[in-house]
């Protein structure tokens, strides 16, 4: 089959999508405040060692006076590792994958007892030729998280990739390889454990550059995660709260209707049975079915198009979030994070992180001089996984 035989023969139909456009969308809520295990869970599975969030009795001596979140655990303190609101509509024959986040934070914590509120909507589509699925929708979800005071901590626009199963099936991008994960020897784990404990002693203390000492070029020093496997996904999934049986209720308010538990135009194998759930909550709860069941079960990622299993979107947003923070220390601080994401985390592969300070701004929007740091994740291939920026504040 040629190239252009191919795209012919992809249609999308996206006539359900229109009616949700601008219109707020997936009304859940978490029943519960954080506490500090959930915290010290998310950092474990997310490989993020910083003491601040899991080591009570260092936590205590700094300036924070206890545990308290990383940033990126806003993520694990809502619904649908938020890129719901970016997947709502149904298309016939479709999956759907993370294709990168965007966070804007205000400059509030979250400590042990926050919950946090969320309001979300459907911002729209484009729709794009790739090369994994031919015609493809980028759509976009809109989130916003407020503390039990009202306090803003944070906001998020997500962008999900929509793709016809058959499409993807058909071009292969992502091969049988995948499901034939590289075996490590014990000379290159040991090199990755040095990788990842050199990172970990890069900045234990905390300690935050002076903006006026950061030069444009500087290089962040090299982190690793991985490799990844069965277990470090499943770490990963069960870290964000909602995979917690019973953690979460609908609240749709009266009047509204809530498109998140209609049909999503997925396979059969990975959509929620929310009915089913209420008896056998293993129904809903996503590692065994529904649409992120794939991550950890090779059939059904071969059947979507992936070729092998595969690690999760959400995660790799929080780690360049961590990894940007680790940097800047206890008096560093990121206002604003970009991600796109090339290629998932596959099993067996190890993801390497970099960083360098790509530009300086002494009058920035959040009212103070930020640090604009460029992040890129890369396998040990060289594969492309994830671009981004982060603008963080420092100590003038």
């Amino acid at each position: 089959m040629t190239a252009d035989n191919v795209k012919q023969s992809a249609v999308l139909d996206l006539s359900d999508l229109d009616r949700w456009v601008g219109k707020p969308v997936v009304f859940a809520e978490l029943w519960d405040p954080c506490n500090a295990t959930d915290i010290r869970r998310w950092v474990m599975a997310m490989d993020y060692p910083n003491p601040i969030h899991w080591d009570q009795e260092f936590a205590q001596q700094s300036k924070f006076g206890g545990i308290v979140a990383p940033q990126s655990f806003a993520v694990a303190m809502d619904y649908g590792h938020g890129c719901h609101p970016a997947g709502v509509g149904k298309i016939p024959g479709s999956h759907l994958i993370f294709g990168g986040e965007e966070w804007w934070f205000f400059g509030a914590p979250v400590r042990p007892g926050d919950k946090l509120f969320q309001k979300r909507r459907f911002d729209g589509y484009d729709v794009k030729d790739t090369g994994f699925g031919g015609p493809t929708v980028f759509s976009r979800g809109d989130t916003e998280h407020r503390n039990q005071d009202g306090v803003l901590v944070a906001r998020e626009r997500a962008t999900a990739i929509r793709y016809l199963i058959e499409e993807a099936n058909k071009r292969g991008v992502y091969g049988k390889e995948k499901a034939s994960p590289k075996r490590w020897d014990k000379e290159e784990l040991a090199e990755i454990h040095k990788i990842r404990y050199d990172w970990i002693l890069s900045n234990r203390e905390g300690r935050s550059p002076q903006f006026s000492q950061v030069k444009v070029g500087d290089k962040l020093p090299r982190r690793v995660i991985g490799p990844h496997s069965i277990a470090t996904f499943v770490t990963e999934y069960r870290a964000f709260r909602q995979n917690i049986w019973g953690t979460w209720r609908w609240n749709v308010p009266e009047g509204e209707k809530d498109p998140a538990r209609e049909d999503a135009g997925f396979a059969k194998d990975m959509s929620y049975d929310h009915e089913a759930r209420k008896i056998d909550p293993r129904q809903g709860d996503g590692l065994y079915y529904g649409p992120s069941s794939g991550h950890v079960n090779l059939e059904k990622a071969s059947n979507i198009g992936m070729g092998g299993m595969y690690g999760y979107g959400a995660s790799t947003n929080a780690w360049q979030i961590d990894y940007v923070s680790y940097w800047a220390g206890h008096n560093g601080f990121v206002w604003h994070s970009r991600t796109q994401f090339r290629s998932p985390a596959f099993e067996g592969d190890v993801t390497f992180i970099d960083g360098e300070v790509v530009d300086k701004q002494q009058n920035s929007p959040y009212g103070c001089p930020v640090a604009v740091v460029e992040v890129r994740m890369t396998t040990q291939r060289g594969d492309q996984m994830l671009k981004g920026t982060a603008e963080v504040q420092l100590p003038y």
